[in-house]
């Protein structure tokens, strides 16, 4: 069924219910654009929260960083920040596949409606025109009908009077044969614009308009088609982001299975453990013998508030009544001794690394200026001058800081297991030298400019269990492991890898023989076993 065909004469309600569907398609467009403004509101609301209560999260020094349960918070805030990120897509997208394509579609449809009506009228126009001609052919014919008749009349009459002449008749006559073949030429006029009429009228009723309304309902019906394509749209654009926003859920869900209380305790436990030792029993001072407190070695006297309980630690602050925030200083004195021994080794950490970094800046220098040397238009050697002076003065205070530091650890008492800190040595050149675990010099140069600055080493090999090797290693360069700790190999000699490089320059091999040492990590070639 068609409109042309069943609705021919309905021209008004077509035009009508075509305006409505764009009106509808304008509706539907502003009802979107009102949604994604809903979305980029709630998206920045969310960015606006992640950041409210993520603004210490670059803050590593922080204590409570370590805690799973602060972890956890700081992941769900990540998460939140990406749920937000993608709110801001639903509305992005919705805003370029639903509003610009449905108004831009919405404009081609109106042009293509108005050229539709404006051929309609033009038809009409056209009909009413034709019909206004035979309407004046009709009255002319009607008219010129009733003169020839008056005519006829007048000389049948004038032909009757005995008293009129033969010309008085005969002009009679004349005239009214004249009037006579008026009306009939009047008369053919006006058949052949009615003829001319109804052929129009049928094409009208039967062709121009069933076809112009053929193609108002195509339109529509590609209107409605398109609509319906974005309604599916509106919900497809936030089905397409769901399987990242269930990520970001995940996430959340994750971030909470992920804290550990207990975890968290010894976090707080490795944080704060002051390495004090708890005060000993007081003794009993028997005043009835007459025994002189202030001379007694053994008497602490009567006690008089939390300072008197310390014992033997009581030249020590007393950290567990600590009323008062202790002045910071460079050695970390204020901190209790187990907190300074970690603070002075994450400090010496730090200077090594910046130390190491000063370090290769002045080998590429170096290298920079033997190449401008042998090659002059490649540059002046001069120009470096400066760049040199001032990475050999930042190299010295690095190493005068890294051996205060040293000095302050070796004093706060290392217990166990110690990393002993040894700066690489710069020569003129600027080139490094091998430093053995215990600080001496060894006879071979490294290859490798980026050895570690500092090692980590065991004093005693001979009271360990025998390692299972996790590998082997083959010597790229002899090394004479005359320092305490190493051990020798010859170039092309295979060793057993017992302890792995721990980012310290050094390796842990062994002999077939059973000799255990330290190798430099740059002088071999290491495969693990799998």
């Amino acid at each position: 069924m068609d409109w042309g065909t069943e609705l021919w004469d309905q021209y008004d309600i077509i035009e009508k219910h075509t305006q409505s569907g764009l009106e509808l398609v304008e509706k539907y467009v502003k009802f979107v654009k009102e949604r994604t403004e809903i979305e980029q509101s709630y998206a920045k609301q969310l960015r606006n929260l992640s950041k409210k209560y993520n603004q210490k999260r670059s803050n590593k020094d922080e204590p409570d960083c370590r805690l799973s349960s602060y972890q956890s918070f700081v992941d769900i805030l990540n998460e939140m920040n990406d749920y937000a990120g993608q709110r801001e897509l639903i509305a992005e997208n919705m805003i370029m596949n639903i509003c610009i394509d449905l108004t831009k579609y919405l404009q081609e449809l109106k042009q293509e409606r108005k050229t539709y009506l404006l051929e309609a009228k033009k038809a009409q126009q056209s009909l009413e025109s034709t019909y206004k001609q035979l309407d004046s052919s009709k009255k002319r014919f009607e008219r010129e009908w009733r003169e020839a008749e008056r005519a006829a009349q007048y000389a049948e009459k004038t032909d009757q009077d005995i008293n009129a002449t033969k010309a008085d008749v005969e002009k009679a006559k004349q005239q009214a044969h004249m009037r006579a073949r008026v009306a009939e030429d009047c008369k053919n006029d006006y058949a052949a614009q009615l003829q001319k009429y109804n052929k129009e009228q049928s094409q009208f009723y039967f062709n121009d308009m069933p076809l112009i309304f053929n193609k108002l309902q195509d339109l529509d019906e590609r209107r409605i088609r398109k609509l319906g394509h974005g309604y599916i749209l509106f919900s497809d654009t936030e089905k397409n982001v769901m399987p990242i926003i269930g990520k970001c859920l995940e996430g959340i869900t994750k971030a909470g299975t992920n804290v550990n209380e207990k975890n968290d305790s010894m976090v707080i436990i490795e944080q704060n453990k002051s390495g004090f030792e708890r005060p000993g029993d007081l003794e009993f001072e028997d005043y009835s013998q007459g025994i002189n407190r202030a001379s007694s070695d053994s008497s602490l006297g009567t006690p008089k508030g939390p300072m008197d309980l310390l014992g033997k630690n009581k030249s020590k602050n007393f950290w567990l009544f600590k009323r008062s925030k202790p002045t910071v200083t460079e050695d970390f004195g204020h901190l209790p001794p187990e907190q300074r021994r970690k603070r002075l080794q994450q400090k010496l950490e730090e200077i090594s690394k910046e130390l190491q970094k000063e370090a290769d800046q002045s080998e590429a220098l170096g290298k920079m200026k033997d190449v401008y040397e042998k090659n002059p238009q490649m540059g002046d050697p001069a120009s470096l001058a400066t760049q040199i002076s001032q990475t050999s003065q930042n190299i010295e205070r690095l190493r005068g800081e890294l051996n205060k530091y040293e000095t302050w650890l070796s004093e706060a008492g290392v217990r166990g297991d110690t990393l002993r800190y040894r700066a690489h040595s710069f020569n003129n050149n600027g080139a490094h030298e091998v430093l053995s675990p215990d600080g001496a010099h060894s006879d071979e140069s490294t290859p490798d400019p980026s050895q570690a600055i500092y090692a980590e080493f065991d004093d005693d090999f001979e009271d360990e269990e025998p390692v299972a090797p996790i590998g082997k290693c083959t010597a790229m360069y002899n090394f004479p492991g005359a320092s305490e700790g190493t051990i020798s190999m010859q170039e092309g000699e295979v060793l057993a890898v017992v302890e792995e490089d721990k980012g310290d320059g050094w390796t842990r091999v062994r002999r077939h023989n059973g000799d255990e040492g330290y190798i430099p990590t740059s002088y071999v070639t290491i495969t693990l076993n799998k």
